[in-house]
């Protein structure tokens, strides 16, 4: 039985990866068409029209793009790749339930099961935050993401259902990495956001100095301080479950080991994203940290995140590492 249903998760995530890599396309192809209507737009309005009354006056008129009567809103690709997001969170939700169902235990217990859940958490975030703010035009990276990190898990880091470590055996496991996913989507959203507003931020300096620019589709989108509001309204909430994270982390060693920290490798890095999350918001909010910079500290954040997850996970030894890998 356990082996029927660890092969329907396994068919559930792969029909997941479908849906997702046919939404990425649906975003990516969304952002183009934006862009071609933008490069249209502009140079229709940059255009010399000319004007004849009776035919014997003729005034000519050069029109300068105007940001603000730029079209905004979720166009019918997006709206079709944001269903088709839900869809396949829905086939990766039933392939992680399936795969904690075989397993008798959450599902969670090694990098396979580390990649399906935490990308789960990442679509969840995504999709529970457009509900707020129409943030679609982010979906090509969400999506390009999970993608890409359940493409590695699945062909790189598959395991089949095992007992939990001893050392796992305990409902810290639910609490302490439910709520470092959490944190990690949060953050995975704010880097988003942080890329997009390097973007727009060029994009709005080559439009003040008139020098032509690839990145007129970015438009559509909200202002470089806008995009850097919603970046540190979710990084906020990313770090106060990644504080959550390091605090639970310390009370379950405390139980499992008889010690609250060990300087172990996944302590250390947990710890050094803490830092330089910490150090953003204390940046931006007390020293007037504002733009590039903030977005740029926000990206490395994340960038140490992955590493954790990632290289720490597979290639680092400790009592934290439990990638499942021989």
């Amino acid at each position: 039985m356990n082996d029927t249903l660890s092969q329907f998760s396994v068919l559930s995530l792969y029909s997941a990866m479908a849906i997702y890599a046919i939404a990425f396309i649906l975003f990516t192809f969304d952002l183009a068409r934006g862009a071609g209507r933008e490069a249209n737009a502009a140079a229709a309005s940059d255009s010399i029209v000319q004007a004849t009354g009776d035919g014997s006056i003729a005034t000519l008129t050069r029109v300068k793009p105007d940001a603000a009567t730029q079209p905004r809103g979720r166009g019918r690709l997006a709206r079709i790749a944001m269903a088709m997001t839900w869809l396949g969170f829905l086939f990766q939700l039933a392939a992680t339930v399936l795969r904690g169902v075989a397993a008798s235990r959450v599902p969670w217990a090694n990098m396979y099961e580390f990649a399906m859940t935490g990308t789960l958490i990442i679509t969840l975030v995504f999709l529970i935050v457009n509900l707020k703010w129409d943030l679609a035009f982010v979906g090509a990276f969400s999506t390009g993401l999970v993608l890409l990190l359940l493409g590695l898990a699945a062909t790189r880091y598959y395991v089949e259902v095992v007992p939990l470590p001893p050392a796992l055996q305990s409902y810290w496991l639910v609490i302490h990495v439910f709520v470092a996913t959490l944190g990690t989507g949060f953050f995975a959203l704010g880097f988003a956001l942080s890329l997009t507003q390097l973007l727009q931020t060029r994009r709005e300096y080559r439009a003040v100095e008139s020098k032509p620019t690839r990145l007129g589709w970015l438009k559509r989108l909200p202002d470089s301080a806008q995009l850097e509001n919603y970046a540190y309204r979710l990084i906020i909430i990313g770090f106060i479950f990644w504080t959550f994270t390091l605090i639970a982390g310390a009370v379950w060693a405390e139980k499992a080991w008889g010690r609250y920290w060990g300087w172990d490798t996944k302590e250390v890095w947990t710890f050094i994203i803490w830092t330089l999350y910490a150090g953003y918001i204390h940046a931006r909010s007390t020293r007037g940290w504002r733009g590039t910079r903030s977005a740029v500290l926000a990206m490395v954040g994340f960038g140490a995140v992955m590493f954790n997850f990632t290289i720490v996970n597979i290639y680092f030894k400790g009592l934290h590492v439990y990638s499942g890998l021989k």
